[in-house]
Formats: structure tokens, sequence, C-alpha cells
């Protein structure tokens, strides 16, 4: 008896998902747990697995189409000897047992050898996250012939498009002059919807402000080894920031508050949003309680949401809620830049690329590590004095980390 196929329960913020890829056809043998298809929502992409052994009979909703919770999606039927009997017309019914004609002499014809599932064979071969693999299979692209940039050599989005140019280069040296249309992601289609109502509901302004690093650094280098060892996780730059932030937000709460209508909505807490790049866009992991949590968490946490971003593993969860967000454009050489705020929240601070500049201290020139700080806010409810004094007290605990530990 056919087995339904059904989408997986949606968080409840969540109305519906689309198909996004397929990874198994009708009639391919899957084993128990192989990734049948990915459904994308606004901001994680599901695997539904395979219940047991066998093959899909029937695909009810294609790729691209929108599909609710609980829907049914594929038929499918169990692997002979897995509690189901096939009769002969059944898709794994053993060909020996079709009947032959009487008058036939001839030796039939020996079963064509089976193909690996294209999945299995695929995460075999060359691991891709579920962006990747669905760009593959649209363009038909072979991910055993695309060298992965991500961790441990794992294929990104973007080594698609290099592997297509290099095979294009070689071909046609001066470059095709075509254009492709290609619909946006659900996901980059969410983001889009966001960055436009934060422009359009927020009355954006940014401030900003340059930062010594020098102590930062040599605390790190002091201790870099022994804190690794001690932990099991390099002592980065951004626990320093995430500390110096809360420290901040503790000394001016309305930076962590929300607009809702008519009043202003105070945090007790601190939820501090960290945005990592992922294969699909940017995302941004909540760090719940980071008033809580030592450098060594912070830090393993930090770690966790770029691990977990780049395989595409991220939980609706993981992605909702926060009080306050911190971007890194610096990672990507950015010197300076204007961050957009993170609905609902009312402020984000972005840091920047670190570089040696000479800078006057004492009277005398002196080579620093210099980090440009951008904080945007919005001046519905925060005043200009709160934001400039806001990003001081970031700028004071990082050039003495020192108040981090005695907060002050």
């Amino acid at each position: 008896m056919p087995v339904e196929i059904r989408v997986p329960m949606l968080p409840e913020s969540v109305a519906d998902a689309t198909m996004l890829h397929w990874h198994a056809k009708i009639g391919d043998p899957v084993r128990r747990d192989d990734n049948l298809v990915d459904i994308e929502t606004e901001k994680v992409v599901l695997e539904v697995p395979a219940p047991r052994d066998g093959v899909i009979t029937q695909i009810l909703h294609a790729e691209g189409e929108t599909v609710l919770a609980n829907d049914v999606i594929a038929l499918f039927e169990e692997a002979a000897g897995q509690g189901t009997t096939h009769g002969a017309d059944s898709p794994v019914a053993d060909p020996s047992n079709e009947k032959q004609p009487a008058n036939d002499t001839t030796s039939p014809p020996p079963p064509p050898a089976k193909q690996p599932p294209a999945s299995t064979a695929t995460e075999r071969t060359a691991p891709a996250g579920p962006a990747a693999r669905h760009q593959a299979a649209v363009e038909d692209i072979d991910l055993g012939q695309v060298s992965g940039s991500g961790r441990g050599g794992r294929i990104l989005k973007e080594d698609l498009s290099v592997s297509q140019q290099a095979d294009t280069d070689s071909i046609n040296p001066t470059g095709p002059r075509e254009s492709r249309r290609e619909p946006m992601s659900r996901l980059r289609r969410t983001i889009a919807s966001r960055l436009v109502q934060a422009q359009q509901n927020a009355a954006i302004l940014t401030t900003f402000n340059e930062v010594d690093l020098h102590q930062v650094k040599a605390l790190r280098a002091r201790y870099r080894e022994t804190f690794e060892k001690t932990h099991g996780v390099r002592l980065g730059f951004m626990s320093f920031f995430v500390k110096a932030c809360v420290e901040a937000l503790k000394r001016f709460p309305i930076l962590n508050a929300a607009v809702d209508g008519d009043d202003i909505i105070y945090h007790d807490f601190y939820d501090i949003g960290i945005a990592v790049s992922s294969p699909r866009g940017l995302v941004v992991p909540v760090l719940r309680d980071a008033d809580q949590r030592g450098l060594a968490d912070i830090e393993s946490r930090i770690v966790e949401f770029g691990q977990q971003a780049q395989a595409g593993a991220l939980r609706l969860e993981d992605l909702t809620g926060g009080t306050f967000t911190i971007t890194n454009g610096g990672v990507f050489g950015s010197m300076l830049s204007t961050p957009i705020l993170n609905p609902p929240q009312s402020a984000i601070l972005g840091m920047h690329k670190i570089q040696e500049r000479p800078m006057a201290l004492d009277g005398a020139v002196v080579i620093r590590p210099m980090m440009y700080l951008a904080l945007s806010y919005d001046h519905r409810i925060i005043d200009g004095s709160d934001a400039v004094s806001f990003l001081i007290a970031i700028k004071a605990a990082l050039e003495d980390p020192a108040r981090l530990l005695l907060e002050v």
C-alpha cells in the first residue's frame, strides 16, 4: 500500500513553503533516511527523508509550487521484503518474473545495471548545500567536476558560477554576451521585503566612530594558546564586541528596545543577532542571553552558527527574535558602510576591516590597528546623544578590555 509523503509541520509564523528541489525521481531506488526533497521556507530549507527503503511512485507537487504543512507531496512504495508485496508491474519487481513468449528460444537480455540514486552519488563525490544542489540540477552541472571553496571542500552556490565561467572561457575566450532571468529564492524575496520595510517604516540614521584594537589584539596574542587549550575554541574579536555591546545596552536600554505602534517595548534581556553569510544569502542567528555567556561560550556559538549556515542547518527558531544585531563587513574587506536595521530592532552595529594606521597618541605618531564602527538606529525613539554615547561606550570598553571584566 502506498505511503504518503507529507510536508513537515511548519513553524507557527510560517504560512507556506516552496518545493525547492526533488533529489529522487519516480522509480529511483532510495534508502531509508535519504533526502527525497528540499522544501524552502522564508528562512530555512527543510529536508524530507525517505521513511524506509523503496521508490517514489508518484510526485504530486513539482519544484516551484507552493505547499502547506501536512500537504501530501508524493506517494512512496516500500522495497520488496520491507513488508509490502509487489506485483509484476511494480517498479521494483524482479524482471526475471516477467513471462517470456513460448516460442522465444533466445536468452533474455541482461537487466540494465542499477544506477545509484543521484543524491547519494552526488553527496559522496561532492558535498554541497541545498542551494548548490538545486542550481546544479537546474543548470545540469556535474557537481563531481566542481571544486568547493567552503569548509571541508563543501560546494557553495558561488562555486557553480566560477565553474561555468571557466568552461565558457575555455570554449570562447571573449565570453558570451547573454542575459538570463532567474526567480528570486524565497529567502532572497524575504530579505528584499524586510530591507524595504526597514527603510520605509523607520527613520534610519547612522553615526560613526573608530576604535583602537591594540589592547584587544595584545590580550588575544597573550592568551591565544592557553584559551584554545582550555576551551577548545579560538579567541576571536566577535566575543569582545558582543560583551562590549551588552554592557553599552545596559547603560542605554533604548537601543535594546523596539517600536510597536505608538508604544516602545523595552527588553530586559540581551539576545544579540550575529549576521553571517550562507550560500542562500545573509542570515542572522540569535545568541540568546548574551549577558550570561562568557567569551568562550560566545565564540563556540558563533562558530556553530557559521557551520550551520553553510550547511543550511539553521532552524527557524535560531533566526527569530533578537533585540540588537552586529554585522561584520570587515570579513569581506569593507572599510565603511551604513548597515540597515533588522526589524523590529531599533539599532545595529557595523564592524569593518581592521587596518593599521598612523595615529597621534600622547603627542607622538604611532601605528595602531584601527577599525571604523557604524551604528545605524531608529531616530524615532533614539536620540543622537544616546546613539553617540552608546558608540563611545563600546569604544571605551574595547580600548580598555578590563572594563568588560569590571563592568564599568
